[in-house]
């Protein structure tokens, strides 16, 4: 990952950088001409990892040149950047003189390495390793930097006890014009050659990370032609234009932030996080990014279940918060886990994958109906249920509770896992164990999707045991954690098993999950929709109101589209039509004020209204992040009422259109070996017209909600 400053280079902001295995290899990269800092003149990213740049400077000799004026923008050499980010960065610098006259450029690059970690790169350093530098001559023009870094680490934690040993490593190698002069020194490349009037040189320089004694290299697998589905509206007017650009820059940037290190299949590949700040494979976010981007294709879906299994816990490791049966949290290849200072390089510390998994598994079997592309993982799925009823209901009360065994574990091991997150009424924190609503609610409805999933595949008497299970915990939790003053369900129970009655958008996860009875429902919806949670721009993690409110928060009264999006399904699960079509519009409204459409991780949970006209951006958000990519595309099905059967060559839909969305039609749907093209549009307040305008394959299109 290349990150650059409004400028078009490295430094001096802790983010930027050149980045390989979250590892910051350049922490200064900077171009002058002449002695001088040339000035920016445009530049913009031309495709996914392709950027361009233009900068302007005088010639050195401009005095001579008698113009009229002897600004830049009269007498001009230009510095063209042309830069690809693929197997480390490829750079081209190409220097013009657009003068009359012959001028001599002194060209000078000037860098830095650090091989710093994120957590490093705006502070203290914390590993210590040794940084050999060695130029070479290859032959004319052409030099090489090899640039070697190794730190070793002793470790102890916890019982686990060891040396652990990190080696990165970048080469620069450097081609010049012919006919120029080069100076190579330590952190720096200093060039000199003429320019006859309209004529061009041309510097050629590409940096090779190593990582672990071996050239990085992503042995990806050949990427296949794009079959992801597409939407366009007509004409292309006000909101509803937005919708199709958001989709589109979702699909963009979920493909932008695909793992190649992690090489699996054609058709199966995995996301990061997002970027800057979380370039690596994090469990809960791949499984929520591919269940909701399954409208797009299986790709991501397959490739995130390949990577749970892969990883699932074999041992207990409590500095890892690792148990046989738990599923991955994170994996990390930044310097501070490689080395052992802390357990992020595989940790397991997180309630909410376990439940996920089984979600996603039924997922893909309703969207494919493909077998052999949900058999292989039912054992992983069964041993993950089996640890939460084993090792994650800690009294046996039947509820699933939480509480790290780290020393440097996550305290909160769900999707709002800041430690300040979890408070009671009075703003109090809220200590370990905790019993979360959402996760009752994801593990109800991985108990229903296993039951699901194994009917499909013959096991009748296993399905009926989970189903009778998710039964039971669904009756038990809304006895117990139903506030009826309120309207709304406890965020959780605390470690004296006591209702804990904060307000906040926890209990919109239920929604869609299906543990809510149907009676409640209503009243959730409309309590989530109040203006002490709903900020205009959509549902805040917590009430303004509470004392802990802080609109610049993680978690204590931002606004998340990921959450939205999972509420934003309940609404339509349950067709309350009317707060779908208030929260769908909020949330794309949302998108208008952020470059190119694209929804940052989070923004801050200002009300909207004339004093604050906008609400305002988490300061370190990351932009594209997958959740909030897929959050667009799950928008979009929850409005159209999308809800595939492919085992039964069935695709139900129940389209809720607003008026500000009267017409879209959605390309190159698949579902199951079939591919199908539909038309929506709006013919009344409650009535969407569905027009099958292509087919291809064995499916039937019906009108109705389908099974839940």
């Amino acid at each position: 990952m290349l990150a650059i400053g409004p400028d078009g280079f490295i430094g001096p902001d802790e983010d930027q950088g050149l980045w390989v295995r979250q590892t910051r290899l350049l922490r200064r990269l900077r171009w002058s001409l002449n002695g001088r800092a040339p000035i920016p003149a445009g530049n913009s990213m031309l495709e996914q990892g392709t950027w361009l740049g233009y900068y302007i400077c005088r010639p050195a000799n401009w005095k001579a040149l008698r113009a009229p004026s002897t600004s830049a923008t009269q007498v001009t050499l230009e510095l063209r950047l042309r830069r690809v980010v693929a197997d480390g960065l490829a750079e081209t610098a190409e220097i013009v003189n657009w003068t009359q006259r012959r001028t001599r450029v002194r060209a000078s690059l000037s860098f830095e390495a650090d091989f710093a970690d994120p957590q490093e790169a705006g502070g203290r350093r914390i590993q210590r390793g040794r940084l050999r530098r060695a130029w070479s001559r290859l032959g004319a023009n052409r030099y090489r930097l090899a640039l070697d870094y190794r730190a070793v680490h002793r470790y102890r934690h916890q019982g686990e006890t060891g040396t652990a040993r990190l080696h990165r490593g970048v080469v620069l190698e450097l081609r010049l014009p012919r006919g120029a002069t080069g100076r190579p020194r330590r952190n720096r490349i200093d060039v000199s050659f003429g320019l006859a009037p309209g004529a061009r040189g041309r510097i050629h320089l590409r940096w090779v990370p190593t990582a672990e004694d071996e050239a990085h290299r992503h042995h990806a697998p050949a990427r296949p032609r794009d079959r992801a589905a597409t939407l366009t509206v007509p004409g292309r007017s006000e909101l509803a234009g937005v919708v199709e650009e958001a989709f589109e820059r979702a699909k963009r940037d979920l493909a932008s932030l695909r793992l190649d290190d992690l090489p699996l299949a054609p058709d199966a590949w995995t996301v990061a996080g997002g970027v800057p700040l979380f370039v690596a494979f994090f469990g809960r976010d791949s499984l929520i990014a591919g269940r909701q981007s399954l409208l797009l294709g299986p790709e991501i879906a397959r490739g995130t279940l390949a990577m749970h299994a892969r990883w699932q816990a074999t041992r207990r490791d409590d500095w890892r918060d690792e148990q046989p049966g738990r599923l991955i949290h994170e994996l990390h290849t930044n310097p501070l886990s490689v080395l052992g200072f802390d357990p992020h390089g595989r940790y397991y510390g997180d309630m909410t994958a376990p439940m996920l998994f089984p979600i996603l598994l039924d997922e893909l079997w309703r969207w494919t109906g493909e077998e052999r592309a949900v058999r292989p993982y039912l054992d992983t799925a069964l041993r993950a249920l089996r640890w939460a009823d084993e090792s994650a209901d800690l009294d046996g009360d039947g509820f699933y509770e939480f509480q790290t065994r780290s020393a440097q574990g996550a305290k909160n091991q769900i999707w709002k896992d800041s430690d300040d997150a979890i408070v009671y009424p009075d703003g109090g924190q809220v200590a370990d164990p905790i019993a979360s609503c959402e996760t009752q609610g994801y593990a109800y409805a991985a108990k229903m999707a296993m039951a699901n999933v194994l009917d499909g595949m013959g096991d009748a008497v296993q399905a009926r045991k989970f189903a009778e299970a998710a039964a039971t915990l669904k009756r038990r939790f809304n006895e117990v954690y139903w506030l009826e003053r309120a309207g709304t369900f406890a965020i959780g129970l605390d470690p004296a098993r006591r209702p804990i009655s904060t307000i906040a958008s926890d209990p919109g996860h239920c929604l869609g999950t299906g543990i809510v009875d149907e009676p409640r429902a209503a009243r959730l919806a409309a309590r989530l929709m109040k203006p002490d949670l709903f900020s205009g721009w959509g549902i805040r993690t917590l009430s303004d109101r509470h004392p802990a409110y802080d609109p610049f928060s993680y978690h204590r009264g931002s606004v998340w589209p990921v959450e939205n999006a999972l509420i934003a399904r309940g609404l339509g699960r349950f067709r309350f039509r009317d707060h779908l079509h208030r929260l769908a519009r909020a949330q794309f409204e949302a998108a208008t004020l952020y470059p190119g459409r694209r929804l940052p991780e989070l923004f801050g949970g200002h009300r909207r209204d004339a004093e604050h006209p906008f609400p305002g951006l988490y300061p370190r958000a990351n932009a594209p992040q997958a959740w909030s990519a897929s959050a667009i595309v799950a928008l979009v099905q929850a409005l159209l009422g999308l809800a595939p059967f492919a085992p039964k060559r069935v695709l139900f839909v129940d389209p809720l259109l607003p008026d500000w969305l009267p017409e879209l039609t959605l390309r190159d749907l698949r579902v199951g070996r079939a591919t199908v093209t539909l038309r929506f549009r709006r013919t009344g307040r409650d009535d969407t017209r569905v027009d099958v305008e292509r087919l291809e394959g064995d499916l039937e299109v019906v009108c109705d909600r389908g099974p839940g």
